[in-house]
């Protein structure tokens, strides 16, 4: 019986998410797609095509949060993240469940990221690898992830809300790792369990100042008021983008732990996506 589900949130991206499933396909295990209103085939083409796959047509684009559907949908303790241009190795599952079974405070597995078809390793691994928080209890000690490359522990997810909706979507992963350490869960980059990315050679224009714009509020909703304003002052076109959500941003603050604090400063440096 499975013990893993994929979960993929998709909009409009047919033609990449059909060669994801088709590598996903050949893992025999259930795959979940919630669909961020796409108006192009995405949704009649993946069931026509890839009948076993589990739709859930969303009728707004959710973003990030869209995530979180698919995982209270899933039925399994292990939920892996995959992108409409991503998917898994054959033996991942196989390698990531027995640490999860033999560590039931680890909540994330990062996996080592290859990207496109030369498998260079993504620039995140190296951050991961050699994290300066240490060993954790499976591996590099990790505050940051890619959510295209995760494997969570379900229970966990859920118990802290998945990804915010404030956030929508670049560099929300941030976020949710600081608050399942906030909860005492553990987050390890496990070099043995691996996921392929292909991404397109463009990325969506304003994708950076989104993301900077997220790292702003996420310091606005987690972290010392002064370091939150060192944050925005850094940074001020970010802070500028990020005004027109401070008030929802700050109705969800609330200050982590000290010691979790002093680990975040620890693991600071430049700017980058999920870390």
């Amino acid at each position: 019986m499975a013990r893993t589900t994929v979960v993929i949130a998709s909009r409009n991206r047919a033609a990449s998410l059909v060669r994801t499933l088709s590598h996903l396909s050949e893992l025999a295990v259930p795959v979940i797609l919630v669909d961020n209103a796409s108006t192009d085939a995405t949704v009649p083409r993946v069931r026509s095509e890839f009948p076993e796959v589990r739709v859930l047509p969303s009728p707004v684009n959710l973003g990030a949060v869209a995530r979180n559907l698919g995982v209270r949908a899933a039925r399994t303790p292990y939920v892996a993240f995959a992108d409409d241009d991503s998917w898994w190795a054959p033996d991942a599952f196989e390698r990531a469940e027995p640490i999860f079974d033999a560590h039931p405070d680890l909540a994330v597995i990062a996996a080592r990221t290859l990207v496109g078809p030369s498998e260079r390793p993504d620039p995140i691994t190296p951050l991961l690898r050699d994290s300066p928080l240490g060993t954790g209890v499976a591996g590099p000690a990790i505050l940051g992830f890619m959510a295209c490359s995760a494997i969570v522990r379900r229970q966990a997810y859920l118990e802290v809300g998945g990804f915010s909706p404030v956030l929508f979507f670049r560099g929300e992963e941030t976020l949710l790792s600081w608050d399942l350490a906030a909860a005492g869960w553990a987050l390890c980059y496990v070099e043995d369990v691996v996921a392929h990315h292909h991404p397109a050679t463009s990325r969506a224009p304003g994708g950076d100042l989104v993301e900077r714009r997220n790292a702003v509020l996420t310091s606005w909703m987690r972290r010392p008021v002064h370091r939150a304003v060192a944050a925005s002052l850094r940074d001020p076109r970010a802070f500028r983008a990020a005004v027109p959500k401070l008030r929802q941003a700050l109705r969800q603050r609330h200050a982590l732990p000290k010691h979790l604090e002093s680990q975040i400063r620890k693991a600071s440096g430049p700017p980058r996506r999920g870390a």
